[in-house]
């Protein structure tokens, strides 16, 4: 197995939602475990059926996990995922998942030419992820 970086998304009773979303947009397979799927794991009986984990594989380069964290587990506040990076030259894909992943979410930045020559945006989806797409420019002649 080649060694994968893949980004591990926080929800709170969101991820099932979130997670199929992602899946609507980016395509792959997705494979969703309840916490009672594991026999509970001391999660509240109100809780069961929240996701324990799951994992979404587009590709061998793009998987995205993410969970929701039980109420009585202590986030120090709102969850926090960072950002996610969206980068690459398949400018048909990347538009299309910007504008899938955007839709229903906030714009930052318009994806459109950047000083360094590539085409970037960020937005933060509706579930309060934010993200970055980066489409690589024509190489200088």
């Amino acid at each position: 197995m080649a060694t994968v970086l893949n980004p591990y998304l926080n929800f709170r009773a969101q991820a099932r939602e979130a997670m199929g979303f992602y899946q609507s947009v980016l395509g792959g397979e997705l494979t969703v475990m309840t916490f009672a799927d594991q026999g509970g794991m001391g999660v509240p009986d109100a809780e069961q059926d929240l996701v324990m984990h799951s994992q979404l594989v587009v590709s061998d380069a793009v998987q995205l996990m993410g969970a929701d964290v039980p109420s009585h587990m202590d986030t120090g506040g709102d969850i926090a995922n960072g950002s996610i990076s969206l980068s690459g030259d398949d400018e048909a894909t990347l538009r299309g998942w910007f504008e899938g992943l955007s839709a229903g979410g906030t714009l930052g930045v318009p994806l459109e030419k950047a000083p360094w020559g590539d085409s970037f945006g960020m937005f933060t989806d509706k579930f309060g992820v934010e993200w970055m797409v980066n489409i690589a420019g024509s190489p200088a002649a």
